[in-house]
């Protein structure tokens, strides 16, 4: 698509970068949480700045980047999903725009591309991003305009090429980021996982936290207002790609399961009951943590795996 990325990644240094302070909560970005204790700066570099860009349009860059890196999208995508951040929002996660679009993308909740509290997640909008552009044949083979312009269908078709230059040169600056925190906190602010599958259902579910638990919901994308158990660990691996079946206790029959004994990694689906009574469902998301639908009164939230589920039975690894 004649993007010079690789060209100037390899000369990150010769790219002003981006101040650290301006990166320091950057995988609380990744799931639009608060605070978590992290501290990111770029690999290998001292301070400095992005000209023209502030700290939390640089913290989005490194949001839409980190994404495309968790998902293993090849690098001359991220060039892409900045420069249409660039065009649609100047990298600001905007909470209004042409009739319903929102967010760094300026995604439309009435075309499909979620929920506005979804899309105003720079995580969740960067992995619809690129979800998009991965599905499009041949997009590799494409100029960046044309590209963008195939995910983004606007109204402006020839605007996103303009942005190439700059694009390299933000993605070259937040390329070699680097964080240091407590690894799987389990507070939905430090996603890590071991495959993109497991990445993307984890970031799902942490955009659905405080929704409401539903008994039989399947969420806003179904048009109810919330979840329940096991209709929440549905939706976060459909998201992923990969379909479960619809109860905890059908979700663990379809496997694989994870030896007795073995530790659990994150996007692990974790289970309660009985071999007769499998009642309850949750996600895994590190450090004894997960994300569920708990009962009712309770909404969308992360707690510890055991406690109170003191009737921990198992643990399943979906793949596709």
């Amino acid at each position: 698509m004649g993007s010079k990325i690789g060209i100037t990644i390899a000369g990150v240094l010769a790219v002003p970068l981006i101040l650290a302070a301006g990166l320091v909560g950057i995988i609380s970005a990744l799931s639009g949480s608060g605070g978590s204790g992290v501290d990111c700066v770029p690999g290998g570099a001292t301070t400095g700045t992005v000209t023209g860009y502030g700290p939390d349009q640089t913290t989005n860059a490194a949001t839409i980047v980190a994404v495309g890196k968790r998902l293993q999208v090849p690098a001359p995508g991220w060039v892409i999903a900045v420069a249409v951040a660039i065009q649609e929002s100047t990298l600001h996660n905007l909470d209004h725009g042409d009739r319903d679009s929102l967010g760094l993308f300026q995604q439309r909740p009435s075309q499909g591309w979620g929920t506005p509290a979804q899309i105003m997640e720079p995580a969740y909008a960067a992995t619809q991003f690129y979800q998009h552009l991965t599905a499009v044949p041949g997009w590799q083979q494409m100029s960046l305009n044309d590209a963008a312009q195939t995910v983004q269908r606007s109204g402006t078709p020839n605007a996103y090429g303009q942005h190439e230059n700059t694009a390299e040169a933000i993605v070259a600056a937040v390329a070699g980021v680097s964080c240091s925190s407590t690894v799987g906190t389990g507070d939905c602010g430090n996603i890590t996982a071991p495959t993109s599958a497991a990445f993307m259902a984890i970031n799902y579910a942490c955009s659905q936290r405080e929704l409401p638990y539903v008994w039989g919901g399947d969420g806003p994308d179904a048009g109810e207002a919330g979840f329940d158990c096991s209709g929440l660990t549905r939706a976060a691996y459909n998201a992923a790609g990969i379909a479960l079946p619809r109860t905890a206790r059908t979700q663990f029959a379809v496997g694989p399961r994870v030896p007795d004994g073995q530790p659990l990694l994150p996007g692990d689906l974790v289970f309660y009951g009985t071999a007769s009574n499998i009642h309850h469902v949750g996600l895994y998301i590190g450090g004894g943590q997960l994300i569920n639908a708990p009962t009712f009164g309770k909404p969308v939230q992360t707690g510890p795996y055991r406690y109170p589920h003191d009737d921990y039975f198992g643990a399943t690894r979906p793949s596709n």
